[in-house]
C-alpha cells in the first residue's frame, strides 16, 4: 500500500474523531503498521508564552496544513504568537468538542517548562488528552503522569522514537529523493518540502512527503522525529524513512537544522547521509544576520550549496541543487521579487518563496534534469 493511500485511510479515521498515525514501518514494497498511536481530534493548540511566531511553528504548521483539525488556541499572558484561530479556555474548548490539547510551541532543548504542569493537569482533569513534541516526555513529570492515570487520559509524546534503528549503511538504493536543507534552522524547510510534494503530485509525479520532525509527523501522519534519535543511528533512521522504491518514485524529505549551525549540524549531516538525496533545495531567510539562538553568522547560500554537495557526494556522487526557497515574509512584495531575481541571476537556479509564489518553477526544473 502506498503512503498516499495510507493517509487517505488516516483522514477517514480522523473524521471519526481521531488524528494521526504517528509511526509506520516503511519498506520498498509497502507501508504497514509498526506503531499506530491514535490522537483524538479536534485539537486545542497550546502556545504558552511563545516569544515569537517562530517559537509557535508546531502549532502554525498544523493550522496551515490541517486547519480542519483545530478548534482554537490557548495562550498565556505574555504570549507573542498568534495562529489566527479563536482563543479558547480549556473549559470553552471542551464544551466545543476538543479532544486533545496539542503543545504547539517549542523551547530551547525541547524542555517542558515546569510552570506548565498545573495547566496541563487541568486539561487532563477536564477530559483532554495531551500531545507533545518536546524532548522531555510528558509522563516524566510526576504530576502530569498522576493526573493522566487518575482521569484515564492519554499522553502522546510524538517526538520519541517508537522503535530502534540500524546504523546507516551508505549503500545505494533505488528511487529518487529530494532533501530540503537550510542556511539556518526555522527557515521553511518543512513548508518547502510540503509545497514541493503537493506541486510534484499535481504535475503527475509519484511522490511522498517524509516527515522528520514532530510537526511534520502530526501533519503527514507518519515519520520519525530525527533529532530524538541517538546520534549513531540518525543516518540509519533516514535510510529507513526513505527506503528503496520504484525508479520514478520521489521521496521529499523534510530537512532539519543546518550544516552550519553549532547546535544542530550533527542532525543535519546524518539526515543528509541517510537520505542520500539526488536533489536538494536550499531554504533561506534573508533578513537574519545571526543563526537562531547562537552568535554565529548566517552562511551564504553558495556556501550551503558547496558544503551540501561535498558531504552529499560521499553517499550520492550525482547529488545536485535544483532550487532555492526564500522565506520573504518580512519583505514587501516588490523587495521580495527583486531579491528573488537577483538570486536567480547569481545562482542560475529557480528561486522562489513557496508560500507567496509557489514552487512550480523548481518542480519544472527538477523534471528537466532527472
Amino acid at each position: 500500500m502506498q503512503l498516499c493511500r495510507l493517509l487517505e485511510i488516516g483522514r477517514a479515521v480522523q473524521e471519526s474523531g481521531y488524528g494521526s498515525c504517528l509511526q509506520v514501518r516503511i519498506d520498498p514494497a509497502s507501508v504497514r503498521r509498526d506503531h499506530w498511536q491514535m490522537i483524538a481530534t479536534p485539537y486545542l493548540i497550546f502556545l504558552g508564552t511563545a516569544p515569537d511566531a517562530l517559537a509557535a511553528k508546531t502549532g502554525q504548521g498544523i493550522v496551515d496544513w490541517r486547519p480542519h483539525l483545530v478548534l482554537g488556541q490557548l495562550r498565556l499572558p505574555g504570549c507573542q504568537a498568534d495562529l489566527g484561530v479563536t482563543d479558547l479556555s480549556i473549559a470553552q474548548a471542551v464544551e466545543q468538542g476538543a479532544r486533545t490539547l496539542v503543545i504547539g510551541t517549542v523551547s530551547p532543548g525541547g524542555e517542558l517548562p515546569d510552570d506548565w504542569s498545573e495547566l496541563l493537569c487541568e486539561a487532563l482533569a477536564a477530559g483532554l488528552d495531551i500531545a507533545s513534541g518536546m524532548h522531555r516526555p510528558l509522563a516524566s513529570v510526576p504530576s502530569i503522569s498522576a493526573a493522566a492515570d487518575k482521569y484515564s487520559r492519554q499522553l502522546h509524546d510524538v517526538r520519541l522514537p517508537q522503535r530502534s534503528f540500524a546504523v546507516g549503511s551508505g549503500e545505494p538504493r533505488s528511487g529518487r529523493r529530494l532533501l530540503t536543507v537550510g542556511t539556518d534552522c526555522s527557515v521553511g524547510k518543512k513548508y518547502t518540502a510540503l509545497a514541493l510534494e503537493k506541486a510534484m503530485r499535481e504535475q503527475g509525479l509519484d511522490v511522498d512527503f517524509r516527515a522528520t520532525g514532530q510537526t511534520g509527523v502530526l501533519i503527514a501522519g507518519a515519520g520519525v522525529a530525527i533529532d530524538a534519535v541517538v546520534a549513531d543511528f540518525i543516518a540509519g533512521a533516514a535510510e529507513w524513512l526513505s527506503p528503496a522504491a520504484a525508479a520514478d518514485h520521489w521521496d521529499v524529505v523534510e530537512g532539519q537544522g543546518s550544516l552550519f549551525h553549532p547546535s544542530f549540524a550533527g542532525v543535519s549531516a546524518g539526515l543528509l547521509h541517510g537520505s542520500q538525496p539526488d536533489a536538494f533545495v536550499v531554504c533561506h531567510e534573508p533578513t537574519r544576520t545571526r543563526l537562531r539562538n547562537v552568535s554565529a553568522p548566517v552562511p551564504a547560500i553558495e556556501a550551503v550549496i558547496d558544503l551540501t554537495l561535498r558531504l552529499g557526494r560521499m553517499v550520492n556522487p550525482q547529488i545536485r541543487c535544483v532550487g532555492i526557497a526564500v522565506n520573504t515574509q518580512h519583505l514587501s512584495e516588490q523587495a521580495a521579487q527583486e531579491l528573488l531575481a537577483t538570486l536567480r541571476e547569481q545562482h542560475d537556479l529557480p528561486v522562489t518563496d513557496p508560500v507567496r509564489f509557489g514552487v512550480d518553477g523548481i518542480v519544472t526544473h527538477l523534471r528537466s534534469v532527472f
